[in-house]
């Protein structure tokens, strides 16, 4: 599988993260509200960003999320192999500019990775922070399952639970994002 793949369709183009994205996408991540339900809720201040930005580079899975209509960035997302087990991939680390929440943005980045995703795994998985109700009910409204599995990681200084949530291709294709891909 292409980790950084170039994937787009009406509402969303993403292509592979590069250095000069940095100014376009710590514009849209400057913004406090973005973050306030993240268990990495200081994610907004430059030094913690900068940190994130350059694990997106450095994790070769990082992907730019790009309005097609004006080619502004308007957020990010990621492929990674972390707290895999064997025939999946996660999808994560993703944000939106607050402009673009409760349109067909998210929805159409997972779909896209999602479908690229399942030509190569069984499973696509999601780290959600427990108390990360907005991000649990966006993976959930796309048919992603909630797993007994869960991944505790040091953010902002404290530990959180990180719940998983897994979408395979007949859940996929199936639920209601599928003909986005």
């Amino acid at each position: 599988m292409t980790f950084q793949p170039s994937l787009a369709n009406a509402h969303v183009d993403l292509r592979p993260l590069v250095t000069e994205d940095w100014e376009g996408l710590y514009a849209v991540a400057s913004d406090p509200l973005i973050w306030e339900q993240h268990p990495a809720h200081d994610r907004w201040q430059e030094p913690v960003f900068r940190a994130f930005f350059d694990a997106a580079l450095a994790s070769g899975g990082a992907l730019v999320a790009r309005d097609p209509r004006t080619g502004a960035i308007i957020g990010s997302s990621r492929f990674d192999r972390d707290c895999v087990q064997s025939g999946e991939i996660q999808i994560g680390r993703t944000f939106l500019a607050r402009s673009h929440w409760g349109t067909p943005v998210n929805p159409s980045m997972k779909a896209l990775m999602i479908a690229h995703a399942l030509r190569s795994f069984e499973r696509v998985i999601f780290l959600i922070g427990e108390h990360n109700i907005r991000s649990r009910r966006a993976v959930e409204k796309i048919c992603a399952v909630l797993t007994p599995r869960t991944d505790t990681t040091i953010m902002a200084g404290t530990p959180v639970v990180h719940v998983i949530y897994a979408i395979d291709a007949p859940g996929f294709t199936a639920g209601p994002i599928a003909h986005l891909a």
